[in-house]
């Protein structure tokens, strides 16, 4: 992952700030950075979306294709994800960034493995032999810290804008069944997104932790915890990174502080997603070129 080398005294202070709940860009420990979320932003493919969080820059393509259910889920769909991670950092060039790129991916199974996330059963066009198969497609175009966090809030604008053609399943008199599919392109099945997780990050410095941690506020943090919260503030998922320890007390605070300010931030976000929704075509489109 792309990082910055600071000195002592830089990391004292940024210490020292975080302890009396001032970060260095003027934020407390519980405040998120500006986001612009903007969907429907790739025009080939069956929802998108793209999030800049200052310096942290990503692009999200969902593509709907036909597929054959899992023998385990015969009567479910499935996601699949796959990150790209094409950042101007010379750290994610080669096997760094293909090392990041599972890692990101193996999250977001992880995070998508919980049953309510997304219903699976609404993309099983016939049990057993047809399905819709949803390939979720990452591709980071800036680092600029708190990679995990924009990357939950780029895939749930991209399933929100998502939009998958209605099939039907036609069978003649020999028992031979074809699917018809629906040409009308607003006659569409739409995802709820209201059980989708976001991650939110929060990153031990010192003897307090901060969400949405900058580049040089990671350089200070030896141990982040990664946890997935649905718009309800239950916890799906938790992962631990970094190489320094948590002790268990900790633990439960950043548990806490997790559900409260992933509520936040699903309110925030589904706020923006509506508006944008309401606006239709008339809305500027600025597209990940801009």
């Amino acid at each position: 992952m792309a990082s910055v080398v600071l000195s002592e005294a830089e990391k004292l202070y940024i210490v020292h700030g975080v302890q009396e709940d001032l970060r260095v860009d003027g934020r407390g420990c519980e405040d998120y950075r500006c986001a612009e979320v903007e969907t429907d932003v790739v025009s080939n493919t069956s929802g998108s979306a793209r999030v800049k969080l200052v310096e942290t820059d990503i692009l999200v393509g969902i593509k709907a294709e036909m597929g054959t259910p899992k023998l385990e889920k015969p009567d479910e769909g499935y996601l699949e994800f796959f990150v790209d991670c094409s950042s101007n950092s010379p750290e994610l060039e080669g096997r760094g960034g293909e090392e990041l790129g599972t890692d990101i991916a193996n999250t977001l199974y992880r995070v998508f493995s919980c049953e309510n996330s997304v219903d699976l059963k609404s993309l099983c066009i016939n049990p057993k032999e047809h399905c819709w198969v949803l390939y979720v497609d990452v591709l980071l175009l800036e680092c600029g810290g708190n990679i995990f966090d924009a990357i939950s809030i780029a895939v749930k604008a991209a399933l929100f804008n998502t939009r998958i053609p209605k099939v039907r399943v036609l069978e003649d008199e020999e028992g031979t069944k074809e699917i018809e599919l629906s040409d009308d392109p607003y006659d569409c099945i739409r995802l709820n997104v209201d059980e989708v997780p976001c991650i939110v990050t929060l990153s031990k410095i010192g003897y307090r932790h901060v969400v949405d941690a900058t580049l040089q506020e990671e350089a200070c943090s030896l141990a982040s915890l990664l946890i997935s919260v649905t718009s309800k503030g239950a916890i799906t998922s938790m992962k631990k990174v970094g190489k320094g320890s948590l002790d268990p007390e900790s633990i439960f605070e950043m548990m806490e502080t997790g559900q409260r300010v992933g509520k936040s931030l699903h309110i925030a976000l589904q706020k923006i997603l509506d508006e944008e929704e309401n606006l239709g075509t008339s809305r500027p489109k600025v597209g990940f070129l801009g």
